[in-house]
C-alpha cells in the first residue's frame, strides 16, 4: 500500500512539473518580445516624398530650399540621386522656380537629407500617352 502511494505522489509531482514547464517557457518568451519593440524606434526611418517648386539652391551649402508654406531646407549628401529628364545630374542643374520631387530622410538631429531629387519633377511616362492619343484616326 505504500509503495503504491509513493508511486502516485511521484507520479502526481511528474505531472505538476510537466504542466508547470510550458506556462514558465511561455512566460519567459511574452518578456523577449516585449523588449523587441524597444529596438523599432532605434531602427532608420522611412523616406518622405515630396513635390514643390525650388526658393533658392545654395551651392557652397549644397542646399536647396522649397517654395512652399513650410519653407523646407534639404542637405545635398554624395549619396543624394539627382536626375533630369531621367540622367544624371548635379546641384548646378537646380535652378530656382523649377519644379523638382523626390524623397528625404528627416535625421535626429533635424536636418532633412535628400535621397533623390528629380529635377522637373518625375515624369512616369505620361507624355507617351498623349503621343498615342494624339495619333489616333480621324
Amino acid at each position: 500500500m505504500i509503495k503504491s502511494l509513493s508511486k502516485i505522489t511521484i507520479m502526481g509531482i511528474l505531472s505538476a512539473v510537466v504542466l508547470g514547464v510550458p506556462v514558465t517557457v511561455s512566460a519567459q518568451s511574452t518578456n523577449k518580445t516585449a523588449s523587441a519593440p524597444a529596438a523599432a524606434p532605434e531602427a532608420k526611418s522611412k523616406p518622405i516624398s515630396f513635390h514643390s517648386k525650388v526658393a533658392s539652391v545654395d551651392k557652397s551649402a549644397k542646399t536647396v530650399t522649397l517654395d512652399d508654406k513650410n519653407k523646407r531646407t534639404f542637405q545635398v549628401t554624395s549619396e543624394t540621386k539627382i536626375l533630369k529628364d531621367e540622367k544624371p545630374a548635379t546641384l548646378d542643374d537646380v535652378t530656382a522656380g523649377e519644379n523638382i520631387s523626390g524623397s528625404y530622410k528627416k535625421g535626429e538631429d533635424g536636418k532633412l537629407t535628400l535621397r533623390s531629387l528629380y529635377i522637373g519633377g518625375k515624369s512616369g511616362g505620361s507624355s507617351k500617352k498623349k503621343e498615342k492619343t494624339d495619333s489616333t484616326p480621324k
